[in-house]
């Protein structure tokens, strides 16, 4: 099986065994413009993904005020 990511409605598969933070570079994404969520709860960079678990990347927006 694979790991699922899910960015803007597309689908990637990772293998499993990896951390996000290598998930994330696989994919030639940056760890630090997004945040990950497993089942609805956030998850950290050093979180191991394991077969079958879908992951959803949602873009971290900055800005405000000047």
């Amino acid at each position: 099986m694979a790991v699922k990511m899910i960015l803007h409605q597309k689908e990637f598969e990772v293998s499993p065994g990896i951390t996000l933070a290598k998930a994330l570079q696989s994919l030639e994404l940056h760890p630090e413009m997004y945040l990950a969520l497993h089942d609805g709860d956030l998850i950290t960079e050093d979180e191991v993904l394991h077969d079958g678990v879908v992951i959803t990347l949602v873009a971290v927006i900055s800005g405000g005020a000047r």
